[in-house]
C-alpha cells in the first residue's frame, strides 16, 4: 500500500481519537510547552482541528503526495513529510505572537511536499481556483501568501506552511543535485 494512503488512514483514525479526553492536549503542539512535551513537534502533524481541516489536508496530500512518492520513493518521501512538518512547527514556535495557542495539522508537511515537487517538477500544471499554472508559480504564490499571513492574526499557522514549503523545496533541490551527480558518475567515461 502506498505510504500516502497509510498517512491518510492514520490521520483519519487519529482524528476520531481526538475525542478521547486529554488526547488532543497531550499530542498537539503548544509552543510554550515544548520543553515538557517535545514529542508534539511530530505528533501534532497528525492531528486536525476539525473535519474541514482534515478533509482539505487529506485531499492535498492525496494529489501532491501520490505524485511526489512516485518520484522519490518511500524513504525520501517520509523524510520530506516529517521534516517539513517539524520545520514548520519550529518556524511557528519562533514567530507566534501567542505561544499558548496550540497548532495542529499536516499543512506544514504538505507544503513541504509541494515545495519538493516545485523543485523537481516546476512546470507541472496545477489548478489554483480553477486557474492553470506551473507548480513553481503556485508554490511562489502560496509562499507569498503564507509570509504575508504571518503578520495578520488568524487561526492559520502561516509560519508552519512557509517553513514546510522552504524545507521541501530545499530537499527537492538536494535530491535533484544528487541525481545529477549520480548521472554524471555513471556516464562520465562515455
Amino acid at each position: 500500500m502506498r505510504l500516502t494512503f497509510q498517512l491518510i488512514i492514520i490521520m483519519t483514525i487519529l482524528f476520531v481519537l481526538e475525542n478521547v479526553p486529554g488526547f488532543f492536549e497531550t499530542f498537539s503542539f503548544t509552543p510554550n510547552k515544548i520543553l515538557i512535551r517535545p514529542w508534539t513537534l511530530i505528533t501534532s502533524i497528525f492531528l486536525h482541528a476539525n473535519f474541514a481541516h482534515l478533509f482539505y489536508n487529506m485531499l492535498a496530500l492525496f494529489f501532491f503526495g501520490m505524485y511526489l512518492e512516485s518520484l522519490i520513493g518511500r524513504k525520501n518521501y517520509i523524510k520530506v513529510f516529517l521534516i517539513s512538518g517539524i520545520f514548520g512547527n519550529i518556524l511557528f514556535l519562533l514567530t507566534t505572537p501567542n505561544p499558548e495557542i496550540p497548532a495542529v495539522g499536516a499543512s506544514g508537511a504538505i507544503y513541504g511536499i509541494i515545495g519538493a515537487l516545485s523543485s523537481l517538477k516546476p512546470y507541472a500544471i496545477v489548478y489554483v481556483y480553477f486557474v492553470p499554472m506551473p507548480l513553481i508559480v503556485a508554490a511562489f504564490l502560496w509562499a507569498i501568501g503564507s509570509f504575508v499571513g504571518m503578520f495578520f492574526p488568524s487561526s492559520i499557522a502561516h509560519a508552519a506552511h512557509l517553513g514546510g514549503l522552504l524545507f521541501g523545496f530545499l530537499y527537492g533541490e538536494y535530491i535533484k543535485r544528487k541525481r545529477i551527480m549520480l548521472y554524471y558518475r555513471r556516464y562520465r567515461y562515455w
